[in-house]
């Protein structure tokens, strides 16, 4: 969704990279980014790590979750390595021997639940087609109102997530997540989004 002009571009999806990411980290024990809430359906799932274990994974996980949300901004500095039993979904940098050893007993189900979140996604975008261009327009229109000028060009991709919080998160330099129930919410949607527009434009 876009207007050509003054050039402001807006992404909106549920990404299937970002959702089995998310997958992941619940069933692997993951705790980071600990201002992200967890996905609704997922229970918690206990590890034995040690404690230098743990935080090997949580380092190599932000690593992966970065390189997921935001690919061009944070290229991998070591070759990609497809993991095997997520078909071509999941590739991870070269050393990464602990994140991989956690996620690969998990891959059939973060597959099949990942994928059934985009499902239920792309069901509700085709159920209320147009929906989204207008949400955003809306509330661009009302910050030039506010600021007495044009927006300025600017992009942001938001990645509409079932969380188990509503609000918005900032996840990445230009994307933020928010949560599918707040996204449905036309009235409250407006006022979360628009400190963002606010941000940018």
């Amino acid at each position: 969704m876009h207007s050509d002009d003054p050039g402001w571009a807006i992404r909106e999806s549920a990404d299937r990279p970002v959702l089995l990411a998310l997958c992941l980290r619940q069933l692997a024990g993951v705790r980071s980014p600990v201002e992200l809430p967890y996905l609704r359906g997922i229970p918690p799932r206990e590890n034995d790590r040690s404690a230098d274990a743990q935080e090997a994974l949580e380092r190599q996980w932000t690593s992966y979750w970065k390189m997921t949300v935001e690919p061009q901004a944070h290229p991998s500095a070591a070759p990609l390595e497809l993991v095997d039993g997520f078909e071509t979904l999941v590739a991870l940098p070269a050393g990464f021997a602990e994140l991989r050893r956690a996620i690969i007993p998990h891959a059939a189900e973060a597959l099949q639940l990942s994928d059934d979140m985009a499902t239920r996604y792309k069901k509700a975008e085709i159920a209320n087609p147009g929906i989204s261009y207008r949400g955003y327009a809306s509330a661009i229109a009302e910050h030039e109102r506010q600021v007495g000028r044009r927006a300025h060009p600017f992009e942001l991709n938001v990645q509409v997530l079932p969380l188990t919080q509503r609000g918005v998160w900032w996840i990445g330099a230009l994307t933020v997540a928010v949560t599918d129930g707040l996204r449905q919410d036309v009235a409250a949607f407006d006022t979360a989004i628009h400190p963002i527009i606010a941000d940018l434009a």
